[in-house]
């Protein structure tokens, strides 16, 4: 009876994946991928194509630093109604679709430009793109808070992940394919009716419930603007601002006390050692003696498979043993798993090698990739979903990303070590004095997900903020019914 009874509830885990929201969630990550390569590797190689010089392309790449600073507009979209739409779809859906319309659109303006001819207005439409695509991004991470209850928020990030996953392949080598086979201005023009895909997502989503309760401290703001004589227009926008940059900080320390200085440390290192250690990956691969097919065969395109397969799993284990647990497991996997970079190094190019190691490290991200989504998404207020949600994503990739910028610094230090490199080209005769400060390189990566660990343990055990209500647990509704 025991097993018969976990069985069903491993069963029930997995149905979630079959829910209406479920499948919504998966054209909705579909849709928020679909721009983002369209706006960095695959419009750089049109530009390369075009004759375009790469310092160009590289002042290109900054268009993309929308997608980095989202949370300065994410506030916009918690607390403006857009007209028309706000009463027609509600408040997250309104965005959403706005933000879809407008980067089919760009990507529309794309397909007619002609960048060999004139640059300008291929700027301009990337611009528009990455600045729309981030707006989507914000309003669809929202919507996917607000739609499901905490248990749930694993399988809709894992559902999210593999949507999104395959839409870098339609914008990646489909895209490619596209540009070689008919032209560039075909292949943008698919992808912008590929964004239909989204726009109908978004129409026929569950609307969701959209918090009414007062924002925190808003009666001292009011007891402010009294005593200092604040009034009318300028004491709306003053609890404008005060609600849309303030409050929703406010309301995380004052739900969380000191704890939210441990709980946002614990969202910034828990992908340290990824983001470190995948600055290297490519150069280790090429400095094995892969060939660049075998890259780009086992890496980029089983490797996503995998990484969708790790990301289902723990949407899985997340529904069945909880947020944390799932949490710390991930984190032991994404943190482990650096180490078997170590043993890619000794083995060297060796295909086998290369695809088990592949296999083992995207799993593991894509199963705590899940589980970060989940925890985020359970610590944010529904009423601040988009400023709150958007301010977590980019604490969890900013200390990553200022610390991948050493990786190289790292290699080449321990390469320039006779003492750490020398015993370990000697042990391994493929390895030269240059390459193994590969070793050290990795093994100090894994090293850096211990911190990430002992937080995830300290808040297992500590468990700070307030008790979720019951009521917080919403039910499952169809379609245009709030949830």
């Amino acid at each position: 009876m025991p097993a018969m009874t976990r069985a069903r509830g491993w069963a029930s885990s997995l149905a979630v994946y079959l829910e209406y929201r479920s499948i919504i969630m998966l054209l909705l990550g579909f849709s928020s991928g679909l721009p983002f390569l369209l706006v960095f590797s695959t419009l750089s190689a049109w530009l390369r194509e075009a004759g375009i010089s790469r310092t160009d392309i590289g002042l290109m790449s900054y268009v993309g630093l929308a997608y980095t600073i989202k949370f300065l507009w994410a506030p916009v979209l918690d607390h403006l109604h857009l007209p028309v739409l706000n009463r027609l779809l509600g408040k997250r859906r309104a965005w959403m679709l706005l933000a879809q319309l407008v980067a089919a659109g760009a990507l529309a303006g794309l397909s007619l430009s002609d960048p060999a001819h004139a640059l300008t207005p291929v700027v301009i439409c990337a611009f528009v793109l990455a600045f729309a695509s981030a707006t989507q991004d914000i309003s669809i991470d929202a919507w996917r808070i607000e739609a499901a209850s905490d248990e749930k928020q694993g399988a809709l990030a894992a559902l999210y992940q593999l949507g999104y996953r395959v839409a870098l392949i339609a914008s990646g080598a489909g895209a490619l394919y596209l540009a070689e086979g008919v032209s560039w201005s075909a292949a943008y023009l698919a992808m912008a009716a590929l964004m239909g895909v989204g726009i109908l997502a978004a129409l026929f989503a569950p609307r969701v419930a959209e918090a009414e309760a007062p924002a925190v401290g808003e009666e001292a703001l009011e007891s402010f603007a009294r005593r200092h004589h604040i009034e009318g227009r300028a004491q709306r926008i003053v609890t404008f601002l005060y609600r849309a940059v303030v409050a929703p900080f406010v309301d995380f320390f004052q739900r969380y006390g000191w704890w939210a200085l441990v709980l946002l440390a614990l969202i910034g290192l828990y992908r340290v050692p990824d983001f470190v250690m995948g600055v290297m990956a490519n150069p280790l691969y090429i400095d094995l003696g892969f060939e660049l097919s075998t890259i780009a065969t086992v890496v980029k395109l089983y490797g996503i498979w995998m990484t969708i397969g790790g990301a289902l799993v723990g949407g899985i284990v997340s529904a069945r043993l909880g947020v944390l647990p799932s949490l710390l497991l991930g984190a032991i996997a994404a943190t482990g798993t650096n180490l078997i970079f170590v043993w890619l190094a000794l083995q060297g190019a060796d295909p086998v090698a290369l695809a088990i190691t592949i296999s083992i490290e995207n799993f593991s991200g894509g199963f705590a990739g899940t589980c970060l989504i989940a925890y985020m998404s359970s610590l944010v207020n529904h009423e601040f979903a988009a400023t709150q949600y958007a301010l977590f994503s980019s604490a969890f990739a900013l200390p990553g990303k200022i610390l991948g910028g050493l990786s190289g610094v790292m290699v080449d230090g321990f390469s320039a070590s006779p003492r750490i490199a020398g015993p370990i080209a000697e042990a391994a005769p493929h390895l030269t004095m240059q390459t193994a400060g590969y070793v050290p390189f990795f093994i100090t990566t894994a090293l850096m997900g211990l911190p990430a660990i002992l937080l995830v343990l300290l808040v297992m055990h500590i468990r700070p903020g307030p008790d979720k209500p019951e009521a917080a647990k919403r039910p499952d509704q169809g379609p245009g019914k709030a949830v």
